[in-house]
């Protein structure tokens, strides 16, 4: 049974007792976690301020900085178990396990050689006076991060935070904590100080809740759906807190007539079944000139049956959704998807050798489906494909920006005029032009627009949203 971190010790919960961990290629239990509630947050809360008050303001940056590098360098040092927990807490093959082991390293890496390098500004002003900008932690963050991505949104949201000087609380998903507490314990190996990183495992309703509306937290960074993320903005808003939300997305693949076909099917295919769909930027909208439609879903059809779904020893293209919540979700759109008579154009194939009990879907690429379907509007999270024609230019960019969200898209095509024209006319945080992902983009910023929530996390403006700035004014005559 894994314990919480607070203040640098390993606790119980004091009443909630444990919740299982899951297997997902499997159905069955491997381990337990604490079920923390509100008295943990409390302590864990009450222990971030002092560590913040205490040896870690006294740090300077470059200190701080040369902490993160050696976590990065501890990180990478346990890449291979660190792996393997991951991949079993969440079903995801072990070479894309292994990357987010890498990316999360990567994450304190970044931020840690950035540590020193936030600096202030001189403002002109009236004679007689110098007016300086300065930019300073915000004290205690909180951090309540999901189920699919644990290891890579623990760097990306706690990273950052510590590279400014803030102290940390983190909450990671009931699901998929056994990388944060393992992150935990290498913090402390490298010296970070006790408090400074606190885990407190729990459920969402219970020990997530408590953390977004304690009064004592100055921050709160929430991935996760959009009705815990209003919520979440809800519980900040009384407490006059800053937050940063990151609620999903429904992003196109805007593809014009003049694509490169072998360049961008594989990526397009990779694009929805990595992590198996679940994925905020799961490019799970195939938008099609109408003058290639047929021809090029046609190649995206043929890849398509070829994804194999597997348990994470066997590594193959995809693995099992998170539990069965998310099974029953997905495989709900797929059937009504089905019944409502949107053609199913390709599925991959769930190897004969996983268990029965596992999580598994069949990926499947779904086409013509109608601009107001579910599949069309509404995020499955899951490997579901939804594969529309569009006539010109115009229609595209309409296409595109019709849902509640604006979190990422790309655009394929080879006319350089209409790659820029496109990109900034769709409502995205990122749009990627002839490529998607860019292989996880710890430097580059990111966030949404509309239901996709606000505020930015990666690069260095995840560096801004954790720090405020103060305006010093000396009069020197």
């Amino acid at each position: 049974m894994k314990k919480m971190l607070i203040n640098g010790e390993w606790c119980d919960a004091q009443v909630g007792g444990t919740i299982p961990v899951i297997d997902p290629s499997t159905g069955q239990r491997f381990d337990d976690v604490a079920r923390g509630a509100k008295p943990e947050v409390d302590a864990a809360v009450r222990a971030a301020r002092a560590a913040y008050e205490g040896p870690w303001q006294k740090m300077t940056a470059t200190e701080r900085g040369r902490l993160l590098i050696k976590l990065a360098e501890k990180i990478a040092a346990n890449e291979e178990e660190l792996c393997q927990l991951e991949a079993r807490d969440t079903g995801k093959p072990l070479s894309t396990a292994r990357n987010d082991i890498k990316v999360l390293a990567r994450y304190f890496e970044f931020y840690g050689t950035a540590a020193d390098k936030v600096h202030g500004e001189t403002i002109p002003f009236l004679n007689g006076h110098q007016v300086t900008l300065i930019r300073e932690p915000l004290g205690v963050t909180a951090h309540v991060i999901p189920w699919n991505y644990p290891a890579q949104m623990l760097g990306r949201t706690v990273a950052p935070a510590l590279a400014m000087g803030n102290a940390c609380v983190l909450k990671p998903a009931e699901d998929t904590s056994l990388s944060a507490l393992y992150v935990g314990q290498l913090a402390l190996e490298v010296g970070i100080p006790p408090g400074v990183l606190n885990v407190v495992t729990g459920l969402g309703e219970e020990a997530g809740a408590a953390l977004a509306e304690h009064p004592g937290i100055d921050f709160i960074s929430f991935t996760g759906s959009n009705e815990v993320g209003t919520l979440v903005q809800q519980a900040a808003a009384k407490n006059a807190v800053k937050c940063v939300l990151e609620l999903g997305g429904k992003s196109p693949q805007i593809v014009f007539d003049d694509v490169d076909v072998e360049r961008a099917v594989p990526i397009i295919v990779k694009a929805i079944i990595q992590n198996a769909g679940q994925t905020c930027t799961a490019g799970s909208r195939l938008l099609v000139q109408s003058t290639i439609y047929d021809s090029f879903v046609a190649r995206v059809a043929e890849a398509f049956s070829k994804v194999r779904v597997g348990a994470p020893v066997m590594d193959l293209d995809c693995g099992p959704v998170m539990n069965p919540a998310q099974l029953q979700r997905v495989n709900r759109y797929i059937q009504e998807a089905k019944a409502s008579g949107v053609a199913v154009l390709a599925e991959g194939t769930i190897d004969a050798e996983c268990n029965d009990g596992g999580y598994f879907v069949k990926p499947t690429l779904f086409g013509g489906v109608p601009r107001d379907h579910a599949l069309a509007c509404e995020e499955v999270f899951g490997p579901v494909l939804a594969a529309m024609p569009f006539e010109d230019e115009a229609d595209a960019i309409r296409l595109a920006n019709g849902t509640d969200y604006g979190l990422l898209a790309a655009v394929w095509t080879e006319n350089a005029g209409r790659l820029t024209r496109v990109a900034k006319s769709v409502n995205a945080g990122q749009v990627f032009m002839n490529c998607y992902g860019a292989g996880g983009g710890v430097e580059l910023p990111f966030g949404g627009t509309k239901r996709s929530g606000h505020g930015r996390e990666k690069g260095l403006l995840a560096l801004e949203e954790v720090s405020t700035t103060k305006t010093l004014v000396h009069y020197h005559g």
